[in-house]
């Protein structure tokens, strides 16, 4: 049988070039495109709807709301946004038809700010006075402003090199055929020039999305003209509707997020056996958002601060120009090391990845994984020949059902892994999960806490559950199981709080925007009937009918106060105990406190009652200060 490997690890989007030299795009280029003909003003829901909302609303709000997740998810980006139909023109090319909306001391296609955000959120009150809305394409006239805004939009794009930034054009219109007053010849010809403008648009890596906008009672026909621009073909043409109008709805409700694009994070050399030698691609997958760090700014000018440091000789006062020694005293001396010493002192590895063996998948618990795992997948631009390796491990791996144990060495920090081989999942829609292996980082025997050292006392009996309890808990559990639960339904709303103040100072807005904690229980949910009835059941089976739940916080909050107070005692104990036994005054006389381990030193301070918090020269003082030394 033959094998191809590009073949298996291929996703169906991936070009031949792409498989070996993945485009990693810095940076992203969108340019939107707004059709601003009287139609777009029209109604966007049927008559009977009680809202209003235009579809040029519409697109200026889902714009709006896709400017502002983006200062946020991904801020190098930059933008330019354009309204086509227009009675005003505004562009480099001075083509008729066409408008592009900027603001002072900004590039067309730049960052997007918070005065970009602020005036193009209030553009819908000032349009039709300021820039004006028409028909761009009529009968008798060779006036193409669906050319002339693709043709606009390409020269916005031709900033930055395709091979590092990703380049979009997004088309909102309601209009499934811009050519329908013409006949005959001449749209035709408008036809052909508005296709090969696209296509142009295209070669040059280039990719135009349309956004339909349509009535309920007006379905937008995308084989008219669009399926032609856009490429589609076949079932395509029936699939596009529905995702685009997920697209246009997850472009309105963005969570406040950063993104994260699909990049490799690094290359590491994979060693088998006997010196085989792979190369494979590491990919950070799940990893928690925190805040952006603070940045300083100049109170003038607001520009960023560029921090240095200096050090200084204490004696003369001049500028040490020299590289850094760092020391460290034993035994009365001083022990200089280089900052390259330092490097190769604590280095333990060269941070390669070293195969040591397979254990079957049922020895690898849920509680080893201790922090996100990093998914690995092969690469053939170095080492020619990884991905058959990798392919032939991959599968043997599934087909035996076990894992790789590995050795990682990071330069600092060498760990085992576990690699855990991942088959290929496909959906309807195409791949949903990739084949390859994550690497789990396994704990060091520290950091896994064993139950039962509780209930290591002789005398200490460990509680046990009913089978009535176990029936009543499991009967909850059913009733209260989340179908289909996934950790990126839920956001962090402390996050979603800190990014609506961010906006709200920034765009002088006076009210917050309501950030909707999905983190808290479910009310409506627990009251529905079947599930108060199973968690009364359940509470009556642990606690009894006659449980009052005031009484027990309050007789828990004295068992506590009254165990800790036990503990501190035993403590204070232990140390006078331990204390007694050390001669301190002669340790002190002769200087070797330090010899002591921090442990041993707080003896002493717990003992006599002072602060143990500190380092070890903290401690050594305060003993030192306590004896009068």
């Amino acid at each position: 049988m033959d094998l191809d490997p590009e073949g298996l690890f291929r996703d169906d989007s991936d070009s031949e070039s792409e498989f070996y030299q993945e485009k990693d795009f810095t940076k992203e280029f969108v340019v939107y495109l707004v059709d601003a003909s009287p139609k777009m003003f029209g109604a966007a829901g049927s008559d009977e709807d009680e809202k209003t909302d235009t579809h040029f609303h519409v697109a200026i709000n889902c714009i709006s709301q896709s400017l502002k997740a983006q200062i946020i998810g991904s801020s190098y980006d930059e933008v330019a946004v354009c309204f086509f139909n227009t009675k005003e023109k505004k562009n480099l090319q001075d083509l008729n038809g066409v408008y592009v909306f900027n603001v002072t001391d900004r590039e067309c296609l730049d960052r997007p700010t918070a005065r970009l955000i602020k005036e193009f959120f209030y553009v819908e009150d000032t349009f039709m006075s300021n820039i004006g809305s028409r028909y761009g394409i009529v009968s008798g006239s060779q006036e193409n402003s669906l050319y002339n805004a693709l043709w606009v939009a390409q020269a916005l794009l031709r900033k930055g090199s395709s091979k590092s930034v990703s380049k979009r054009i997004l088309l909102f219109t309601n209009e499934d055929d811009p050519f329908g007053s013409i006949t005959g010849a001449t749209k035709t010809d408008m036809i052909r020039m508005t296709l090969q403008r696209a296509k142009d648009a295209q070669d040059l890596g280039i990719s135009i999305e349309l956004l339909p906008l349509s009535r309920p009672d007006e379905g937008f026909n995308v084989s008219i003209f669009y399926a032609e621009l856009l490429g589609l073909e076949g079932d395509e043409i029936s699939h596009f509707l529905p995702s685009a109008g997920e697209k246009l709805e997850d472009m309105t409700d963005q969570l406040r997020k950063r993104m994260f694009k699909k990049r490799k994070v690094k290359t590491i050399r994979f060693s088998i056996a006997n010196g085989i030698c792979i190369e494979v691609n590491t990919y950070a997958l799940i990893r928690s958002t925190s805040p952006g760090s603070i940045m300083w700014l100049d109170s003038i000018t607001n520009l960023p601060l560029k921090t240095e440091r200096s050090f200084v000789c204490a004696d003369t006062g001049a500028l040490v120009e020299e590289p850094r020694i760092y020391f460290h005293p034993y035994k009365n001396e001083i022990i200089k090391f280089s900052t390259d010493e330092l490097s190769k002192i604590k280095k333990v590895s060269n941070g390669q990845l070293h195969l040591l063996g397979f254990k079957p998948l049922d020895c690898l618990k849920d509680y080893h994984n201790l922090r996100p795992s990093t998914f690995i997948f092969p690469t053939d631009e170095e080492v020619v020949g990884s991905t058959r390796i990798f392919i032939a491990l991959h599968r043997s791996m599934l087909r035996l059902q076990r894992f790789a144990l590995a050795f990682y060495g990071s330069l600092y920090r060498p760990q085992l892994v576990a690699l855990v081989a991942q088959d290929e999942i496909t959906g309807s829609s195409g791949q949903v999960e990739p084949p390859g292996m994550h690497m789990i980082y396994l704990p060091y025997s520290d950091d896994i806490r064993h139950v039962e050292e509780l209930h290591m006392s002789a005398d200490a009996i460990a509680p046990r559950a009913t089978d009535d309890q176990i029936k009543k808990a499991s009967a909850l559990l059913r009733r209260i199981d989340l179908k289909d639960f996934s950790v990126c339904q839920f956001t962090n709303p402390a996050l979603q709080r800190h990014y609506g103040i961010l906006q709200a100072l920034a765009l002088g807005e006076d009210e917050m925007p309501d950030i909707k904690d999905e983190t808290l229980p479910d009310e409506e949910g627990l009251s529905r009937p079947g599930i108060v009835r199973a968690l009364q059941e359940f509470k009556i089976s642990v606690y009894g009918e006659n449980y009052d739940q005031e009484e027990a916080n309050a007789a828990a909050a004295k068992g506590c106060g009254s165990e800790a107070s036990r503990k501190r005692k035993a403590m204070a104990e232990t140390a006078a105990r331990e204390s007694a036994s050390y001669d301190w005054a002669d340790l002190a006389e002769n200087g070797k406190l330090k010899d002591l381990t921090v442990v041993e030193l707080k003896y002493y301070l717990t003992a006599h009652n002072l602060p143990v918090t500190g380092k070890k020269e903290a401690l050594i003082s305060r003993i030192l200060t306590h004896l009068g030394k």
